[in-house]
């Protein structure tokens, strides 16, 4: 089967085989097959959903122009949720996430690929630390822009990672109490920016497919390289599913040694029709490729 299932599989053996990683301890290993799954959906002409990043005919606002109407508060990052700060150890496991940047950049350079969703199964297996530092590896790219957006409106933890205030935030724009441009903050590097989750709703499944969410999305992808999108779980709700109609992609995180294989190869079959673009592995024991990265991060 695809390294997809081989990601599933070696996650389920480690949860098996020994209680779950610290956080002190998580570890991303990119599987191999991101570029490969996304280059075979390509070639048999896979074509994108309508309301992806492809159907952008908003007028363009100068990145510029965003600067000077979003919010600019102090960000506060957390050491503990950041593999690009704090102490010289936590270089070493920031290495999967520029393996992972590249080869999105890889993917982007063969079709559209602007927006991306990350999901897991359930909760826990590490998809806001992913959207977290995949967003800060970009960034420390020369002129490269991301834009991440909370879109888990049942359980909003970016900002928890970033330090950042959590309102005015998605719910705010949906609910049509703000525009967008006040829920959109730029950080201490003006190339990351951050919509926050925003005040707790008790309807977020109705807010998501909403107009106003397309024509959000609309307005700030000509802006950024890359818009991330942290979604709630796949299980049991559908929120993930309305959020990857509106996206180029999807990623898939399990985490090592707390994923069931069953549970998540149900969640990854759902997205294999909405440009599934890989999974993920979070909290892996060291590889061939990353042992010495890990070694020296753990």
């Amino acid at each position: 089967m695809s390294r997809i299932h081989d990601a599933l599989k070696k996650a389920a053996e480690e949860r098996a085989s020994k209680s779950p990683a610290s956080a002190a301890q998580t570890f991303v290993d990119v599987t191999e097959g991101i570029s490969r799954f996304a280059q075979a959906r390509n070639e048999v002409g896979t074509a994108p959903k309508n309301g992806t990043s492809t159907a952008v005919k908003q007028p363009c606002v100068r990145f510029e122009q965003l600067l000077k109407r979003c919010a600019h508060p102090k960000w506060t990052l957390d050491p503990a949720r950041s593999v690009f700060g704090g102490t010289d150890s936590k270089k070493f496991g920031a290495e999967p996430f520029r393996t992972l940047r590249s080869r999105l950049s890889q993917i982007a350079g063969t079709r559209v690929l602007k927006r991306i969703v990350i999901t897991s199964s359930v909760p826990a297996e590490g998809k806001t630390f992913v959207a977290a530092n995949l967003a800060q590896s970009i960034i420390r790219q020369p002129d490269r822009r991301v834009l991440l957006i909370d879109a888990d409106l049942r359980a909003s933890r970016l900002h928890v990672a970033l330090g950042a205030p959590s309102t005015p935030g998605l719910t705010d724009y949906l609910r049509g109490e703000v525009d967008e441009y006040a829920i959109i903050q730029s950080g201490p590097d003006e190339n990351l920016c951050f919509i926050p989750g925003g005040k707790d709703v008790s309807n977020p499944s109705e807010l998501l497919p909403s107009d106003r969410m397309r024509h959000l999305l609309d307005v700030v992808t000509p802006m950024f390289d890359f818009v991330i999108l942290d979604s709630p779980p796949a299980s049991p709700v559908h929120d993930p599913i309305v959020l990857a109609d509106l996206c180029d992609g999807v990623l898939f995180v399990v985490r090592a040694g707390v994923t069931d294989f069953e549970v998540a190869e149900r969640a990854v079959a759902e997205f294999r029709e909405k440009n599934l673009l890989g999974v993920v592995l979070n909290g892996a024991e060291q590889g061939a490729a990353y042992g010495e990265y890990y070694n020296h991060y753990t």
